[in-house]
C-alpha cells in the first residue's frame, strides 16, 4: 500500500498570521511539492492570491462555498479525492482554514472512506495573535466570564469568538505564538503560560515573528490526528455531541473602491472605520494612482499593514476589500467611512 500523504491543518483566528506563515513555509520548501487547500470567509480570494507565485497554480485549491467545517461532505472531501487522484501527487498537503472554522470536524473527515487510506493529518497547527491575547481580546476564564454575567444579564456564558479560540487551542498539536515582536517585556511568557493551561496535553507552543518557523518544525509532526479525536474536544463541547457550528454570528461583504491617490489618508479612514464599527478583519488589494504595483492591505483589529506585493497583471486595476465582523455590521456606514 502506498505511503499516506501527510496533511497539515493550519487554523487560527482572523488576522493571526496564517497566510504569512504559509508563504514563509512555501518560500523555504526546498523542492518539496506542497499542495494548498485554502478556505476563506468572504467572496474575494485574497489569501489564494497572496500565495500565488509560491508554488504551481494548480497546486492551490480555493474553497469559497462556505466555512470548511460546515461543507466537509459537499466541498472538502470531493476536493481531496480529486487531489489524491492526480498522477503527480503532492509530497505534503497544507490546509488553511478560515478564521471562523472549527478544526475538529475537518480533522475527523480524514477518517472517512475514500481518503483514510491515502492521507493522514500530520498535525494541527494553531496560530495565535500574541498581542491580541495579551490585550485580553479573548476571555474564556471562568471567573472573568462569571463576573461579566453578574454585571450584565445580556452577556452569554461564552461569546462566539471565545468558543472558536478555545476549540482551535484544544485541537492543536502545535500552537504558534505569533507577532511576538509586538509584545513587551514579560508579555510573551504570560501569554505562553495562559496558552499552556488551555492547550491539549502534549501540544508544543512556539514563539514566532511573522510566522517564520523552519519547514521541518511545522511539518513532520506525525500526529495522525484523525485517530486521536478523543483528546481534541474543547471543554464546552460534549464529546458525544454531533459537531455543529452556526456562522450566523458573523458576516462579511466586499467593498469595491476606485483608485487611491493618498495611501496614508486611506489607512486613517480604515483605522477609524475599524474602531467605530468593531470590524474583526479587513483584507484586500488597492490600486494606487501612478503605481504599477498592487497594494496589499491586511488589518486585524486596530493594526493595519500595507505593502506593495507585485505588479498588476492582466487583471483589472480594481480595489477590493473584504470586511469581516460579527453579525449586524452597518455596511452603508462602513462604506461611507472608508470612501471618505
Amino acid at each position: 500500500m502506498p505511503q499516506k500523504i501527510p496533511a497539515t491543518v493550519i487554523t487560527g483566528f482572523l488576522g493571526s498570521g496564517k497566510t504569512t506563515m504559509i508563504r514563509h513555509l512555501l518560500d523555504n520548501a526546498n523542492g518539496r511539492r506542497i499542495a494548498l487547500v485554502i478556505n476563506e470567509f468572504g467572496e474575494t480570494g485574497v489569501d489564494g492570491d497572496l500565495l500565488k507565485g509560491c508554488c504551481a497554480e494548480d497546486d492551490i485549491i480555493e474553497l469559497s462555498n462556505g466555512c470548511i467545517c460546515c461543507t466537509v461532505a459537499d466541498d472538502f472531501l470531493p476536493t481531496m479525492e480529486k487531489l489524491l487522484a492526480r498522477p503527480d501527487r503532492p509530497d505534503h498537503i497544507v490546509i488553511e482554514t478560515s478564521g471562523l472554522a472549527l478544526p475538529q470536524p475537518l480533522v475527523r473527515a480524514f477518517a472517512w472512506p475514500g481518503i483514510a487510506t491515502k492521507v493522514t493529518v500530520d498535525g494541527v497547527v494553531t496560530v495565535v495573535d500574541g498581542k491580541a491575547v495579551a490585550e485580553g481580546r479573548f476571555a474564556e476564564n471562568e471567573a472573568a466570564v462569571q463576573a461579566q454575567r453578574e454585571s450584565d444579564d445580556s452577556i452569554d456564558h461564552e461569546t462566539p469568538l471565545s468558543e472558536l479560540f478555545e476549540d482551535q487551542l484544544a485541537c492543536a498539536d502545535m500552537i504558534v505564538l505569533n507577532k511576538t515582536d509586538l509584545l513587551g517585556d514579560g508579555e510573551a511568557e504570560q501569554v505562553t503560560a495562559r496558552l499552556s493551561a488551555e492547550a491539549r496535553p502534549g501540544a508544543r507552543i512556539l514563539k514566532a515573528h511573522k510566522g517564520a518557523l523552519p519547514l521541518d518544525v511545522l511539518l513532520g509532526i506525525n500526529a495522525a490526528a484523525e485517530s486521536d479525536m478523543a483528546t481534541r474536544a474543547a471543554p464546552h463541547h460534549d464529546s458525544e455531541e454531533e459537531d455543529h457550528h452556526d456562522h450566523d454570528e458573523f458576516e462579511s461583504f466586499v467593498l469595491d473602491l476606485p483608485e487611491v491617490s493618498d495611501v496614508p489618508a486611506l489607512t486613517a479612514r480604515l483605522k477609524a472605520a475599524i474602531e467605530a464599527h468593531d470590524i474583526l478583519r479587513l483584507k484586500g488589494f488597492v490600486a494606487v494612482a501612478g503605481k504599477p504595483l498592487r497594494l496589499t492591505v491586511q488589518a486585524a483589529g486596530p493594526r493595519i499593514e500595507t505593502y506593495f506585493d507585485r505588479p498588476w497583471g492582466a487583471e483589472a486595476r480594481t480595489s477590493k476589500l473584504v470586511v469581516i465582523g460579527e453579525a449586524g455590521l452597518d455596511r452603508a456606514a462602513i462604506e461611507a467611512a472608508i470612501r471618505g
